[in-house]
């Protein structure tokens, strides 16, 4: 602790990404990154715009980008917010949107970043137990004694880091009975296997959708995430940026995003190949004797009755292989594997099988 931190820096407790190792030939299966790269468009789209331009300034607004979005979903480009990856979006949506005079609301197993976002704007929150399959009960979010006053709630769909999703009616009922508040779905993998709440914006003006290229679309590399709302809340989230920094996305992010998102026929096939071996590789772990949660994410939550889940993640790690292990109670006996490419999973089972044998 430096002498020359301010009292708030002192008490942050920081998110710990993914390992994103130096070492070459690794197996890396713990950052959900897509296993096929991004359509060929992108590239070509990337390559085209880098050229003298770059001395410019991009657009502000990334309008090109948010045009596009807004025919994919059915929206007005207004109710389209774009920002440096959907971390960054999120930030914006705690700072910007989610009240601070009352505890915001999220699950106690989920994403591990909306915990620090609360830190870092000295927000309070309140999480909800999921259940013991490790799921989001709905009732637990609607207004009563069991959730109280909040500022805001918020929760992935499917959740992260479990895999689960929930039903577009469930989504609705929490949506519809807490207008009092905004409620955001962050659906970083909606992509892989559910419907997204997008189709409900236009009746409930306290929703808000986050999504994220780094997924389904190959695009994690180039940092490009995005919300979707009542123009009420992307106004509220533009002026939050336009305080932080009124340039997030640069000119050759602007131009992959949109080419990425204008590609559906190279999506829905990548997206389409992970899905099956998503279902490949949870049969073959059960197999093994594995407890595999049901996934509708490009990942999936496993633990083997016979075998510690902090000791399995370190001998995979001597065999090249890294996958996710959290310490949080109730999953540190879970592992999360990121779906690979067909060799990257068989090599896994062949691991999984190799360490369960000895």
């Amino acid at each position: 602790m430096s002498r020359y931190w301010n009292s708030l820096v002192a008490k942050l407790d920081p998110y710990v990404p993914g390992e994103q190792p130096l070492v070459q030939h690794l197996i890396k299966l713990n950052t959900n990154e897509h296993p096929f790269g991004p359509s060929p468009k992108v590239i070509e789209a990337i390559k085209a715009n880098a050229n003298d331009d770059l001395r410019l300034y991009p657009d502000p607004t990334a309008l090109a980008l948010r045009r596009s979005l807004a025919r994919r979903y059915g929206l007005a480009s207004d109710q389209i917010f774009v920002g440096n990856g959907s971390d960054e979006v999120l930030a914006h949506v705690f700072h910007a949107l989610l009240k601070h005079e009352q505890p915001v609301v999220f699950p106690d197993i989920t994403y591990s970043f909306y915990p620090v976002y609360c830190g870092l704007y000295e927000i309070a929150y309140k999480t909800i137990a999921l259940d013991d399959q490790l799921n989001i009960r709905v009732e637990d979010y609607l207004p009563g004694a069991a959730v109280g006053a909040v500022g805001g709630i918020i929760f992935p769909n499917p959740n992260a880091p479990t895999g689960a999703a929930h039903a577009l009616d469930a989504i609705e009922r929490i949506v519809a009975a807490n207008q009092h508040v905004v409620v955001v779905v962050d659906e970083a993998y909606v992509d892989f296997g559910t419907d997204t709440a997008a189709s409900l914006i236009n009746q409930y003006p306290n929703l808000l959708v986050v999504h994220t290229l780094s997924k389904s679309r190959s695009l994690a590399g180039l940092r490009v995430g995005y919300a979707m709302g009542h123009i009420d809340l992307i106004q509220g989230l533009d002026r939050v940026k336009n305080c932080f920094n009124s340039y997030p996305l640069d000119r050759l992010a602007i131009a992959g995003a949109t080419a990425a998102i204008e590609d559906q026929a190279y999506f829905e096939k990548t997206r389409d190949e992970v899905v099956a071996l998503r279902t490949t590789l949870t049969l073959a772990l059960q197999k093994l004797g594995f407890d595999v949660l049901p996934s509708k994410a490009n990942f999936v939550f496993a633990k083997h009755p016979a075998k510690d889940g902090a000791a399995l993640s370190a001998a995979l790690r001597d065999k090249n292989i890294i996958v996710r292990h959290f310490k949080t109670p109730r999953i540190d006996q879970y592992l999360r594997i990121t779906i690979g490419t067909q060799e990257e999973c068989a090599k896994l089972l062949a691991a999984c099988e190799s360490i369960l044998r000895a």
